[in-house]
C-alpha cells in the first residue's frame, strides 16, 4: 500500500522577512523595557557618559574663579573704574592756577602840524586768586575721589555679594532636581507594581490612575527645578560679561565659605567703618563742607595784578597796578544759604543711612538664627521620621495592609520636609551673605575668604 505524506508548503522570502523582522523586534522590546522604568538622573547620567570627550568638555569652575571673572570683565564695574579716572582728573583741573591775560593795541599817532607815525601799548593781567577759595575746591574735587573710589567699592559689594546668591540659588534648585529626580524614581517603582496588581485584579484601576497622576507630577518638577539651575547659571555667565563656557559646570562652595564666625557687636562696628555705602555718604557730607568753604571764600575780593606800557614817538610810559573786586552788591547769601541746606542734607542721609544699616543687620542676624534652628529641627527629626514613615508605609502596602494613597502621601509628605529643608539652607546662606555684604567685606580690593 501506498501511502503519500504531504510536504510542507514552502515559505515565502516576504514571510521570511517578516517574522525575522517580528523577532527583531521582540528582542528589542524585551531589552528596552528596564530603559523605560530607569530614572530620568540614570538616563542624564548614561547620556553624559556615552561619549568619551563630552565629559571632558565641561569645565567646573568654583567661587573663587567666578568671583575673578566677575571682577574683571563686569560692564557696571568697568564702568565704574572709569568715572574714578575722571574723578582723579577734576582734582588736577581744580589745582589749576589762573592764566595771565595779554591786551595789545596799535594805532596811528599824529602831532598837530607835523607828520604822521604810530603807536602801541600792552598791558600784562595776573589773576591772583584766593587761597582759601582754591584749598576749599581742591579739598572738594579731592572728596569727589574718595566718593567715586566708594562708589566703585559699593559696585564690587553688591557684585560679589549677588555672585554668591546665585550659587546658592543654583545649588538650591540643583538639589531639588536631585531630591526630584529621587522621588521619580520611587514613584515608577510603586507605578510598577500597582500595575501589576491592577493587572491581576487585586487593586482597583483608580491606584493606577493615582500612581500615573503622581509619576507626571514628580517628572515636571524635575524638570522645572532643572530648567531653573540652568536659569540660574546663565544669570551667572550674565554677571561675567558672557565670558564662561557655554557648557559648564559648578563646584559647591567649601564648608569654610558658608561659615559666619562674627558676633553682632563685630559685625555692626564692620559696617560702620567699612561698609562703601555710608562711606559714601560721609565723602559726600565731606565735599558739602567742602563747597560751604569755597562759597565763603568767594566772598573775599580777589586781586589782579597789571602791568603795562605804552610807547608813541614822544613818550614812552609804563605803568604798575592792582585791581580788586569789592563785594558791595553781592554778598554771595544765596549761595551760601544752598550750601548749608546741602550740608544739612547731606548730615541727615548719612545719620539717618547709619542708623537705618544697624536695623539691617539686625534683622539679617535674626534672619540667620532662624535659620539656622530650622536647619537643625528639619535635619535632625522632622527629615528622619518623614523617611521612617515612608517605610513602614511601603512595608505595610507589600503586605496588603494598607493601600497606594497611604504610599502617596507619606512619599509627598517627605518631599516636602526635604523642599523645606533645602529652603531652609538656602534662607541661611543668604542671610550670611546679606551679614556679609552689610559689614563691607566684600568691597575690599584683596577680597578676603568668609571665615
Amino acid at each position: 500500500m501506498i501511502r503519500f505524506r504531504r510536504a510542507p508548503l514552502p515559505l515565502h522570502r516576504h514571510s521570511l522577512n517578516t517574522m525575522a523582522c517580528l523577532a527583531i523586534s521582540v528582542v528589542v522590546y524585551a531589552g528596552a523595557i528596564p530603559a523605560l522604568a530607569a530614572t530620568p538622573t540614570s538616563t542624564a547620567s548614561a547620556a553624559q557618559t556615552t561619549g568619551p570627550n563630552r565629559a571632558a568638555e565641561v569645565q567646573e569652575f568654583d567661587t573663587a574663579s567666578l568671583e575673578a571673572l566677575v571682577l574683571q570683565f563686569n560692564p557696571l564695574l568697568r564702568a565704574t573704574s572709569q568715572s574714578v579716572d575722571a574723578a582723579r582728573a577734576s582734582v588736577t583741573s581744580a589745582g589749576a592756577l589762573l592764566n595771565p591775560r595779554i591786551d595789545l593795541s596799535r594805532g596811528p599817532w599824529q602831532q598837530l602840524g607835523s607828520g604822521s607815525a604810530s603807536s602801541q601799548s600792552w598791558t600784562f593781567t595776573q589773576p591772583i586768586e584766593n587761597p582759601q577759595l582754591r584749598r576749599a575746591r581742591i579739598d572738594s574735587a579731592q572728596a569727589g575721589v574718595s566718593s567715586a573710589e566708594q562708589q566703585r567699592a559699593n559696585v564690587r559689594n553688591d557684585l560679589l555679594a549677588q555672585l554668591r546668591m546665585r550659587i546658592f540659588e543654583a545649588l538650591l534648585h540643583q538639589g531639588e532636581a536631585e531630591a526630584a529626580a529621587e522621588s521619580l524614581g520611587l514613584l515608577e517603582q510603586v507605578q510598577q507594581r500597582v500595575r501589576v496588581r491592577v493587572s491581576s485584579g487585586e487593586a482597583p484601576r483608580y491606584e493606577l490612575i493615582k500612581a500615573d497622576s503622581e509619576v507626571i507630577n514628580a517628572r515636571e518638577r524635575q524638570q522645572t527645578a532643572a530648567l531653573r539651575a540652568d536659569n540660574t547659571l546663565l544669570e551667572i555667565n550674565r554677571l561675567a560679561a558672557g565670558q564662561l563656557p557655554a557648557r559648564w559646570k559648578l563646584k559647591s562652595p567649601t564648608p569654610s565659605e558658608r561659615a559666619l564666625n562674627q558676633t553682632l557687636e563685630q559685625l555692626q562696628a564692620s559696617a560702620s567703618q567699612f561698609n562703601p555705602e555710608l562711606r559714601i555718604l560721609q565723602h559726600e557730607l565731606d565735599r558739602a563742607q567742602s563747597r560751604l568753604a569755597a562759597v565763603r571764600a568767594s566772598v573775599m575780593p580777589s586781586v589782579d595784578l597789571r602791568y603795562s606800557q605804552m610807547s608813541d614817538p614822544q613818550v614812552r610810559q609804563s605803568q604798575w597796578g592792582i585791581g580788586v573786586q569789592i563785594p558791595l552788591l553781592d554778598q554771595r547769601s544765596g549761595p551760601i544759604a544752598e550750601a548749608v541746606a546741602e550740608l544739612e542734607r547731606a548730615r541727615t542721609r548719612y545719620e539717618g543711612r547709619q542708623a537705618e544699616m544697624t536695623q539691617q543687620i539686625l534683622l539679617a542676624w535674626r534672619s540667620l538664627e532662624m535659620s539656622r534652628l530650622r536647619v537643625e529641627a528639619l535635619s535632625q527629626g522632622v527629615v528622619r521620621e518623614a523617611e521612617s514613615a515612608l517605610r513602614v508605609a511601603e512595608a505595610a502596602y507589600r503586605f496588603g495592609e494598607r493601600g497606594i494613597l497611604d504610599v502617596l502621601d507619606a512619599q509627598r509628605v517627605l518631599r516636602s520636609v526635604r523642599a523645606d529643608l533645602l529652603q531652609a539652607r538656602y534662607q541661611m546662606q543668604v542671610a550670611r551673605i546679606t551679614l556679609v555684604q552689610l559689614s563691607g567685606r566684600y568691597a575690599a580690593d584683596s577680597n578676603p575668604s568668609v571665615k
